[in-house]
């Protein structure tokens, strides 16, 4: 007489089933060097709709809604000097501070702003999120609307000042956010020291030749790294253009400036095939740094020293900006006003960041000693019934379907089946980016123009959740593990990407 399978033993067959598939994936996966997106998948747009792509810097009608973070403060955010406007949705963990200099314009954006990418978040979401307090100095604006637009500042510390529209005191205003500061530390350690203190493999070389800095890749790697320990300047300090080349359509571009202390002094203004979308400026070392001159720096930041001072005195910066420190938006001594910090996505595919936990092993039984609940297989079962062959009109297991005459007979099997088998940048351009006053935003010279052009969606869970299901997928069509992949759809939840 045949034993039947307890439901301890096959709830342990199945997980075995499913520990087996799962490492079949893992293996697949680390086969393909699968990537990441930025922590939290942060660097993309968000829907509202979002554009395809974003248009370039211009002054006419909003181009579209993103709702994720486009720049991110893990400490203080100082507004200075004649500064003028932060695209695109704002978070800062602890105070926002606005005292712009004497003679300036008495208003300072965020969340939409009069000439950048034209994509502001969603009506009535937190244009502005600060931890801590809230201060704009007497006489002068922070404005979060522009014509229909308008968003909602929030702040968890005190207000003072003027803030249009009127502010929302949220003492856990924060709070959602604060392990982003952590989360974006270590990965632009991991992503400069893989190993610890060994900086990553680069694929290319970076070259200053005083009139520029010259990024040459490989021409064949999806993820192109440039490991940089100097300063992007002319010997004097002054600015030079910013050129990459032997970098394949499509390549992430990963540049670790690394070093205590990091400059960039540019006056480029574009990027060659949509590269801006696919390039990160990661600063880990760094305690002060400084973007400026008279370009408009293509690309997003990531600083992660979380007792930094980021400085931005450049026309424009476009692409995301994400600081574990203190950010400073400001303008130089004795030049004109009008910075902006405009709202571009990052789409590029990152090294892979995430530690991984060991994974347990399942319960399975001993094939030598019988399952302690079931009887001795040697004698005749007294109180099970027979198996009810399919198709019989009764089904032994009324919480799932009766197994079809085609599927095998759910059985302690093995759970592991056997296989068989040149592009160049730099062009130059950019003036200071127009004044602010009143309710809107002033135009203005802008520096140069940016690429377009996007990869496909890795920023959310979701796309993880589609590789695996294509992968599990195969799997399936192969004939490895079907049962035990319908146990775990009824009996576990789902594995989050």
């Amino acid at each position: 007489m045949r034993k039947k399978t307890s439901p301890r033993s096959r709830a342990a067959v199945s997980a075995s089933a499913s520990v087996a598939g799962a490492a079949v994936l893992l293996g697949a996966l680390a086969a393909w060097g699968v990537a990441a997106p930025l922590p939290s998948g942060l660097g993309h747009c968000l829907p509202g709709p979002c554009p395809t792509p974003h248009p370039e810097l211009y002054n006419g009608p909003l181009a579209g809604r993103d709702n994720n973070i486009n720049i991110f403060v893990g400490d203080d955010f100082l507004v200075r000097g004649a500064a003028a406007e932060a695209e695109g949705r704002i978070v800062v963990l602890d105070r926002f501070d606005m005292d712009k200099r004497t003679g300036a314009s008495a208003v300072y954006n965020v969340g939409v702003v009069g000439v950048g990418s034209r994509v502001p978040p969603d009506d009535g979401t937190d244009f502005l999120t600060a931890g801590g307090d809230l201060t704009v100095a007497a006489g002068q604006r922070l404005l979060a609307e522009e014509g229909r637009a308008s968003g909602v500042v929030r702040y968890g510390g005190t207000l003072t000042g003027a803030v249009i529209p009127s502010a929302v005191s949220d003492p856990g205003a924060a709070g959602p956010f604060t392990e982003l500061r952590r989360e974006f530390a270590a990965a632009s350690r991991c992503y400069a020291y893989p190993d610890g203190d060994a900086p990553r493999e680069p694929t290319g070389t970076a070259v200053n030749n005083g009139g520029a800095t010259v990024f040459t890749g490989d021409g064949v790697s999806g993820l192109q790294v440039f490991n940089v320990d100097f300063d992007l300047t002319t010997e004097s300090g002054g600015q030079q253009g910013i050129t990459f080349r032997g970098i394949p359509s499509g390549a992430t571009v990963l540049v670790n400036l690394i070093g205590e202390s990091r400059t960039v002094s540019t006056y480029t203004g574009s990027l060659p095939g949509g590269l801006r979308e696919r390039l990160l400026w990661n600063f880990p070392d760094a305690t002060t740094v400084r973007l400026v001159g008279t370009g408009q720096f293509q690309g997003s930041v990531l600083v992660g020293e979380p007792h930094s001072m980021t400085t931005v005195t450049l026309p424009g910066v476009n692409g995301r900006l994400f600081t574990t420190g203190s950010l400073t938006h400001t303008s130089e001594e004795g030049r004109g006003g009008g910075q902006e910090l405009h709202a571009y996505p990052f789409d590029g595919e990152l090294p892979s960041c995430v530690e991984e936990s060991p994974t347990p092993e399942p319960a399975s039984p001993d094939p030598a000693s019988p399952d302690p609940a079931s009887p001795d297989p040697a004698s005749p079962d007294p109180t099970e019934p027979e198996p009810i062959p399919a198709g019989s009109g009764s089904d032994p297991n009324p919480t799932g379907p009766a197994p079809s005459p085609a599927s095998p007979a759910l059985s302690p099997a093995p759970a592991d089946p056997s296989s068989s088998g040149d592009t160049a940048g730099g062009s130059t351009g950019g003036s200071d980016g127009g004044t602010t006053g009143g309710g809107s935003t002033g135009g203005g010279s802008t520096g140069g123009t940016t690429g377009g052009g996007e990869l496909p969606d890795t920023g959310a869970s979701g796309s993880g959740l589609t590789v695996l299901a294509a992968l599990s997928a195969a799997l399936l069509a192969a004939g490895v593990g079907a049962v035990a992949v319908a146990r775990v759809r009824r009996n576990t939840p789902d594995d989050e990407a």
